[in-house]
């Protein structure tokens, strides 16, 4: 067999490949690359509209969280002004409950007093009754002479 011969069915076969390939491999295998060019465009399109909405939800997080923190900060506030509004409470209560327990206890020591001087009054009033006893040497009748004790103790309170 001579080379041209061989040339020619080799030929012949390849341009009968070609078409056969061009006929039905090439339309599938162009569906194939369009199909995939499609998901990686839809895949692109995906990831900027993922990033978009990353970006918008970074936003958004940013805003919560600085609203968050004007809201804790005036949470603060409010409960410092409390604080001291309860302090100032307490103080006041304090001061209140101590003036309270002052002049109670001036009350009670204005009692005492008052229940020790007519205790010491009746005391010094036995006294001069004893003493007038003795000096006048017989018994004085405290009924009898009652007014006189009276006026006796009045002038020994007195002075």
């Amino acid at each position: 067999m001579s080379i041209t011969i061989t040339l020619l069915i080799q030929g012949l076969a390849f341009f009968a490949v070609a078409w056969l390939v061009m006929q039905f491999g090439w339309p599938l295998i162009n569906k194939a690359i369009e199909e995939r060019q499609a998901k990686i465009a839809s895949g692109l399109a995906a990831a900027d509209r993922g990033q978009k909405d990353l970006e918008d939800a970074q936003a958004k997080a940013q805003e919560i969280i600085k609203d968050a923190r004007s809201r804790a900060q005036v949470l603060v506030d409010q409960a410092a002004k409390r604080s001291n509004e309860l302090v100032e409470e307490a103080k006041n209560s304090a001061v209140s409950e101590g003036e309270r327990l002052i002049s109670a206890a001036r009350a009670e020591i204005g009692a005492e007093s008052t229940r020790v001087r007519a205790e010491l009054r009746g005391q010094v009033a036995a006294l001069a009754v004893k003493g007038a006893e003795q000096v006048l040497g017989r018994e004085v009748n405290a009924q009898a002479h009652a007014a006189l004790l009276d006026e006796l103790a009045g002038q020994i309170a007195a002075g």
